[in-house]
């Protein structure tokens, strides 16, 4: 029988510490942020699964159920995490009637149970430039929760001005650089003689 090991990790206390003092604390005296390595962090999934043989890969079974799988896929890795409060779901009946599966003919929440006290959502994965692993110190705990939080400051409308009038710029200084090209490609008038009738 083949047996997987995750690697898993403890969140240091001087970083638990870092990012409860930057976010504050919940109305159940959770911290709104937290650090979480990847391996640790699972999240209900519920469906049909199938169980196969590791030597042949053949199909041993498929079952119908709730499992706990690891919610991101960059397991090797350090995430931030904040919280979100229950209402933000939805009432638990449409938290149900939006994530119930059927499976034959079991009803079965592909997202797991309702999150009644809330749950922590994916903020930030921690990684390099080029996906390489970085250690997780309260410095950088610190900077994350702080850079989030600064963030918060700005209405939506305002950041959404702000990503069209990027996209606008963008836009005209592509249309300015294309005219040019063309006008630099092709002589005026297609080297036809310019006349004009009255």
């Amino acid at each position: 029988m083949v047996e997987v090991l995750r690697e898993t990790h403890d969140t240091p206390a001087a970083v638990a510490r870092t990012l409860a003092l930057a976010g504050g604390m919940n109305p159940y005296g959770e911290p709104n942020y937290r650090a979480i390595w990847g391996w640790n962090r699972l999240a209900w999934i519920g469906g049909k699964f199938e169980e196969r043989d590791p030597s042949t890969g053949s199909l041993l079974r498929e079952v119908v159920e709730l499992r706990q799988e690891p919610k991101y896929t960059a397991v090797n890795r350090w995430h931030i995490e904040k919280w979100l409060p229950p209402e933000l779901y939805g009432s638990p009946r449409a938290w149900y009637a939006q994530t119930i599966e059927r499976e034959k003919g079991i009803s079965i929440p592909a997202l797991g149970p309702y999150p009644s006290r809330g749950d922590y959502e994916h903020c930030f994965t921690l990684e390099g430039p080029r996906g390489e692993f970085v250690q997780l110190t309260p410095t950088v705990a610190e900077y994350i929760a702080r850079a989030i939080e600064w963030s918060r400051k700005f209405p939506r409308s305002t950041k959404k001005r702000a990503l069209h009038d990027r996209e606008q710029r963008q836009e005209r200084a592509y249309d300015a650089w294309a005219y040019a090209l063309l006008d630099d490609a092709v002589p005026a008038f297609h080297k036809q003689p310019f006349v004009t009738v009255l």
